[in-house]
């Protein structure tokens, strides 16, 4: 029985802390997706940002400039639409990311049998969007982006302490900067990405919480914090070149 309770217990506190699409004031749509060779080729964007719209999501674009209370990017989800593979059929589904990368929601698959890609893809897309209005969206007020922050800075043992201190200790980044890169995770660091969104750099983690390897262009070198800024340096013709990078984590 005691083992009983404390199952329900668990899964009560799991559900508790789940998120859904209501804990998001916006969404952020990209100017080109993963499957596709131009910024919004068939005018993927476009539909995609109209159908947010219809559904109840305040939409913009990634290279947009956003209104005053929508400053803090954890509020806001970032969509994508994929494509599966299919033999004869265009298959595309929705994905809603935190800004952390993790999905909040998937979309039923979209299908069509049309050849006309611009068609088919319209027609898909629609499809797909069939079970996001199902949603029935409505932003409950959350404010995930100060919650997020306040759960990071908290300590929960001494080792854990002392490496949120450090993160705290970090540059912090100018919000007005149009060259601003925003960190996600991914499993070994984290891609920074600008406001497009496009992945300009990735990072890899390193035993320092204030220095990752680094990779731009093909070019590795080394994300360093120093003097309260992120440099990314890197050897060219056997000289050390620095390059100061700003950066949101």
């Amino acid at each position: 029985m005691r083992i009983k309770f404390l199952l329900i217990a668990l899964l009560i506190s799991v559900v508790g802390f789940s998120q859904t699409v209501n804990d998001y004031k916006g969404v952020i749509v990209p100017l080109k997706y993963d499957f596709l060779k131009s910024e919004n080729q068939y005018r993927m964007s476009t539909m995609t940002k109209s159908n947010l719209i219809k559904a109840g999501f305040q939409a913009f674009y990634g290279n947009e400039e956003l209104p005053a209370g929508f400053g803090d990017r954890c509020d806001l989800l970032y969509v994508d639409v994929k494509k599966d593979n299919g033999f004869l059929i265009t298959k595309l589904f929705i994905e809603f990311k935190d800004c952390y990368g993790k999905v909040i929601y998937t979309s039923d698959m979209g299908k069509s049998k049309e050849k006309d890609y611009e068609v088919a893809y319209r027609e898909s897309l629609d499809l797909a969007f069939v079970s996001v209005n199902a949603l029935h969206y409505k932003y409950n007020g959350k404010a995930l982006g100060s919650a997020k922050s306040s759960s990071t800075a908290a300590p929960l043992t001494p080792q854990a302490q002392v490496v949120t201190m450090t993160a705290i200790a970090a540059p912090v980044a100018d919000m007005k900067d149009p060259n601003l890169l925003y960190a996600q995770p991914t499993e070994n660091g984290y891609q920074l990405i600008d406001k497009t969104p496009k992945v300009v750099m990735k990072l890899l983690k390193t035993s320092r919480p204030d220095s990752f390897i680094a990779i731009k262009d093909g070019v590795q070198g080394s994300l360093n914090a120093k003097d309260n800024q992120w440099f990314f340096e890197y050897y060219k013709n056997d000289q050390l070149v620095s390059e100061k990078v700003s950066v949101k984590f």
